[in-house]
C-alpha cells in the first residue's frame, strides 16, 4: 500500500546558451493520471546516498503524497513512500514543507490540512524494511495558544530538537512558533514557544525555524512588523526557561523589500539570509542579508532586486537561497526567466559584492515551469522541484549543472 514505483530513464535537455553555459536534467515527471503524486510544491532534501526526498501537494489519494527518487544504472525511479488519506487520522496537502531528517534516518514533515481537526499535522515516517510507516506526532487544534495551518516544513537544531511555524492560532488567531522535545520512549512533547503579536507585531509566519549563533532562533512574518505592514524577521531565545521573542528588522516596502515568506538561511559567520516576495527596485523581490554585528546586532543589505524577464521575478515561499562553499548564494523565481516560467538565479560573491545571472530559464522542451520553492546543491550540482510543467504537466524534479 505504502510503496509504489514509477521509473523514467532521464533524458538530457540540450538547452544550454553561450550566456549560461548550464544544462537542465529532468529526472521525472510526475503523472496525475497514474495515482501518481502531482504539483510538487516543496523543495527536496537528500540522504547520504544522494537519493532525493519531496512531497507533492496533490495527487496519490487525492491528498499528496511523500515520495523518494533513487538513482541505479543510470536510470532514476519514483517510490511513493506514503500516500495521504486526509481525515481524522493522516495529514493532507503538504505544501511548503520540504522533509527534514534525524540522525537515525527518519522522515519529518507537516501538512496543511488533515488530523483530528482538520488544521493541519505533523508527521514522521519510519523505515521498516522496504516500507515506510507514518505516525501523528502531533494534529493542531486551533484553540489557544496551540496553532493552525502550517505551510512551512521542520527543522532541526543540533541538540535534535525540532521547530516549526503555523501560519494562523495561536493567541492572537495570528501564528505560532512550536517545539518538538525528544523524549526517551521515542516520542516527542510538543510545545508552542510563541504567538506572533496582532498590530504592529510581525505576524503570519510562513517560512520556518533557523537555528543561529548564541541560542538564538530566527524566522520571517509575512505581515506586520512596525508602520509599514509589510513583514519583519524575529528571533526567539531562551531567558530562564521562558521563550522570549525580539524583532530583528521591519521591512520598509518599496525599495527594501515586502513580504518576507521564505525560510532563512544562516553561514558560518551567522549572517541571514532571505528574500522577499515584493519590493525592490522594480517590485518584483529582492535578496537581502542580515549582516551580524557585534552583540548580535544586524545591518539589514538588499543584495539584489529582480528586474524581470529574462532576469527573475518574484521568489516563492519555501527556503530562499542556498549557500555552497564559496559563499555563493542560490535561489529560484516563480516567475521570470526567458519563458516568463521561473528560473534558477545565482549571486555570485566577488570582493564583497554579488553578481546575479540567471543559471537555467524553465519553461522549455518539457523541463517544467514555475518553481515553488529553492534548490539543494550536491556535488556541484543544483537539484529543485518545478510545480507544473514536465512531460504530463504535473511538475518535474531537475539536476541543473551550472
Amino acid at each position: 500500500m505504502r510503496v509504489k514505483a514509477l521509473v523514467m530513464i532521464a533524458v538530457t535537455l540540450i538547452l544550454a546558451t553561450a550566456a549560461w553555459g548550464s544544462s537542465d536534467l529532468v529526472l521525472y515527471s510526475f503523472n496525475s493520471f497514474a495515482g501518481d503524486g502531482y504539483y510538487p510544491y516543496s523543495g527536496l532534501v537528500a540522504d547520504a546516498k544522494g537519493n532525493l526526498y519531496g512531497t507533492t501537494q496533490s495527487g496519490g489519494a487525492g491528498y499528496g503524497t511523500v515520495f523518494e527518487l533513487s538513482l541505479s544504472g543510470g536510470v532514476w525511479t519514483e517510490t511513493v513512500l506514503h500516500i495521504f488519506t486526509a481525515g481524522t487520522t493522516d495529514g493532507a496537502y503538504p505544501e511548503y514543507s520540504s522533509l527534514v531528517f534525524d540522525k537515525t534516518g527518519r522522515l519529518y514533515g507537516t501538512t496543511l490540512q488533515g488530523g483530528t481537526n482538520n488544521y493541519g499535522t505533523l508527521f514522521q515516517l519510519t523505515k521498516s524494511g522496504n516500507t515506510w510507516n507514518e505516525t501523528l506526532l502531533h494534529s493542531f487544534t486551533n484553540v489557544a495558544p496551540d496553532g493552525a495551518y502550517p505551510v512551512a516544513g521542520l527543522s532541526l537544531d543540533s541538540a535534535g530538537n525540532m521547530y516549526g511555524t503555523t501560519q494562523n492560532g495561536g493567541t492572537h488567531s495570528t501564528g505560532t512558533d512550536f517545539q518538538l522535545k525528544p523524549l526517551k520512549n521515542g516520542k516527542w512533547a510538543y510545545k508552542v514557544i510563541h504567538s506572533s503579536p496582532s498590530g504592529p507585531g510581525g505576524y503570519y509566519p510562513n517560512g520556518g525555524v533557523t537555528q543561529g549563533q548564541n541560542g538564538y532562533y530566527y524566522g520571517t512574518t509575512y505581515y506586520g512588523g512596525g508602520v509599514y505592514n509589510v513583514g519583519s524577521v524575529y528571533r526567539l531565545f531562551l531567558s530562564r526557561g521562558v521563550w522570549v521573542a525580539q524583532t530583528v528588522y521591519n521591512f520598509g516596502g518599496d525599495t527594501l523589500g515586502a513580504y518576507p515568506d521564505s525560510t532563512l538561511t544562516v553561514d558560518a559567520a551567522g549572517n541571514l539570509y532571505g528574500t522577499t516576495y515584493q519590493g525592490g527596485d522594480f517590485n518584483l523581490g529582492l535578496v537581502y542579508e542580515l549582516k551580524r554585528g557585534k552583540n548580535d546586532k544586524f545591518t539589514y543589505i538588499v543584495l539584489y532586486s529582480f528586474k524581470g524577464d529574462p532576469d527573475g521575478n518574484t521568489p516563492w515561499t519555501g527556503q530562499g537561497v542556498t549557500l555552497d562553499s564559496k559563499g555563493d548564494l542560490f535561489g529560484t523565481t516563480y516567475y521570470g526567466g526567458s519563458n516568463n516560467a521561473g528560473c534558477v538565479y545565482k549571486l555570485k560573491l566577488t570582493n564583497g559584492h554579488y553578481n546575479e545571472s540567471v543559471v537555467w530559464s524553465f519553461g522549455g522542451s518539457g523541463d517544467g515551469s514555475y518553481p515553488r520553492d529553492g534548490v539543494i546543491l550536491i556535488k556541484g550540482k543544483l537539484y529543485a522541484t518545478t510545480y507544473a510543467g514536465g512531460a504530463h504537466s504535473a511538475g518535474t524534479v531537475v539536476q541543473i549543472t551550472p
